[in-house]
């Protein structure tokens, strides 16, 4: 078997792929026409997120056996091609959720706290505690849209901090537990003080979070996007904090993670985002841990054994 690596990988991988006596070749340099002029002389590929892979990609069904992609969303491989192709796709969906857990849970802290904006105001002469005073996660109803992995880790670390936790899957029956109880969307409208999403970015949930979704809150709500940035309307997240439906927001994606790329309409929406103390922004580093890094390489490996 020879698999083509055609994405920045941890060095890791190399090893478990060695102990396995599989042939590979690492090319992260590679552009899309590259990886598609390569692809019909392996029998995998592994990517994390370089390019999308749809019918102009991917080549006709024969030599290109499966797809490992390094990360948990799969919006970037065009699924129906690939099963018509017979070409098996894997991805690392438990590889980094215990990341994304811990960054939903700091991002709430920090909003919550103040911490950000009182850091700034430190290091600069300004010490104002009544400024600053906080707000209490325990007590708070949150509302997570996505029950799978991400969405049960989080709930996981929530319910250390007496949190009500009610869950939305609309995929999924049946998958109350100790951490989260099973609930209609309906109910989290009108009961969550928080809402996370966890939920994979498609054509039914792209700009999901707009306007109309926000104004029926039944009252004012934290909202927390570590998922896909483009299932989120920014220009109405915007118009939701000034309002007060929206109390803070804490957003690891963005619709345009290319921010010196913007449109003008993006840049207005993003220059009052990073502006706000009602805002904490991250890079798209919620699953991005040294400890996921390398966690990602073990499950795909795996999954990838197991198929063999």
């Amino acid at each position: 078997m020879k698999i083509l690596i055609a994405d920045s990988m941890h060095p890791s991988l190399f090893t478990m792929l060695d102990e396995r006596g599989w042939k590979f070749d690492y090319h992260p340099e590679y552009n899309r026409q590259e990886i598609k002029f390569e692809l019909p002389y392996f029998d995998g590929l592994i990517i994390r997120s370089k390019t999308y892979l749809d019918r102009e990609m991917l080549p006709e069904p024969g030599k290109l056996k499966f797809i490992a992609r390094a990360g948990a969303g799969l919006d970037l491989i065009d699924l129906e091609v690939a099963r018509e192709l017979g070409i098996e796709v894997f991805h690392a969906g438990t590889g980094n959720r215990d990341a994304v857990a811990e960054h939903v849970l700091g991002m709430l802290l920090g909003l919550f706290n103040n911490i950000l904006k009182a850091d700034r105001e430190v290091r600069n002469g300004v010490w104002n505690r009544e400024g600053n005073r906080g707000v209490e996660l325990m007590g708070k109803t949150v509302g997570l849209i996505g029950y799978g992995n991400n969405g049960s880790a989080t709930a996981r670390r929530l319910s250390g901090f007496g949190c009500k936790v009610l869950a939305y899957d609309k995929y999924r029956d049946n998958y109350g537990d100790d951490f989260a109880e099973e609930s209609t969307l309906e109910r989290i409208v009108n009961e969550a003080d928080i809402m996370s999403l966890h939920i994979p970015l498609t054509e039914a949930s792209r700009s999901w979070i707009n306007e109309d979704f926000i104004n029926g809150f039944k009252k004012p709500f934290y909202l927390v996007n570590l998922s896909r940035g483009e299932i989120v309307k920014l220009a109405d997240v915007v118009n939701g904090l000034k309002s007060g439906k929206i109390k803070g927001a804490c957003l690891d994606v963005l619709e345009n993670e290319k921010i010196n790329k913007l449109t003008p309409s993006q840049q207005e929406s993003f220059d009052y985002l990073k502006s706000s103390d009602k805002v904490v922004l991250t890079p798209h580093i919620g699953g991005w841990t040294h400890e996921s890094y390398v966690r990602i390489n073990e499950v795909l490996v795996q999954q990838i054994s197991e198929w063999l």
